[in-house]
């Protein structure tokens, strides 16, 4: 056992003990995704510093086995704004997007797949504490943001923002509350002076807004602000899949003409 195992077998056993429960048999390729999932469904309460130490120790080494991409080193447009395909968390940009709930608090279900529960198990959990004190149990408006330390990711920022739902078709203000996502993002990273800033595909996953009426939005509002504010942070476009690679690209394409 190296010493990362033995400190995720530490890290475990506080969890579960702090939940009065043993821990289970697991085999060491389970305790991973069964110590995220801890993460996920705990609430935000003060952690012993002793916890804190560890896990930041954990959760920077596995940082560093994801692999760290210099934004700086990305190709960009005419316009400023680079594309990537990738994990969000693995990008040193001076910000990163994350799409969140109204709650900001994070996804409290165990390793489900959305970017806000990606971003929070990746940068630890005083990502949770610091939304709550924020918050106070009070509900954000959809396209605001507010910002916390990145911790464990090679980020300096989180900005957390809330997009908006689609039921059915996109609505007017389905459009005003996804356009003011990208605009608070970018407002709030030239006050901070920050040089880069990472986007996720904000409210295309749970929240169904069809991708490319996003994406057309997105750069079409990303590309007049920078305009407008001549200049302002290199912009990176963050996705996942190959087929929001493709419909990027291809919006990218068009603006560059």
């Amino acid at each position: 056992m190296n010493g990362q195992d033995k400190i995720l077998d530490e890290l475990i056993g506080m969890l579960c003990a702090e939940r009065g429960e043993a821990v289970p048999p697991l085999t060491e390729s389970q305790k991973p995704d069964f110590f995220r999932a801890l993460c996920n469904v705990r609430p935000p309460m003060p952690a012993p510093k002793g916890f804190l130490r560890l896990q930041d120790e954990y959760l920077s080494a596995r940082t560093a086995e994801r692999g760290i991409v210099d934004v700086n080193a990305l190709p960009c447009n005419g316009d400023g704004i680079a594309l990537w395909r990738g994990d969000i968390t693995r990008l040193n940009a001076d910000g990163i997007v994350d799409a969140c709930n109204e709650r900001l608090l994070g996804c409290f279900h165990p390793l489900h797949g959305c970017i806000d529960n990606v971003i929070h198990s990746a940068a630890g959990i005083q990502v949770r504490l610091d939304c709550a004190q924020m918050m106070r149990g009070m509900s954000e408006p959809n396209g605001k943001v507010r910002v916390t330390g990145a911790y464990n990711l090679p980020s300096r920022y989180i900005f957390h923002t809330v997009g908006p739902v689609v039921y059915g078709g996109v609505t007017a203000e389905n459009e005003r509350d996804l356009k003011n996502c990208y605009l608070s993002c970018l407002d709030k990273a030239r006050e901070m002076k920050l040089k880069t800033l990472a986007f996720c595909c904000i409210s295309t996953g749970e929240y169904r807004y069809p991708k490319r009426e996003a994406c057309r939005l997105a750069v079409q509002t990303v590309r007049d602000w920078k305009r407008r504010a001549d200049g302002g942070p290199k912009v990176i476009f963050d996705v996942y899949a190959e087929e929001d690679e493709e419909i990027y690209a291809r919006e990218l394409r068009k603006t560059d003409r």
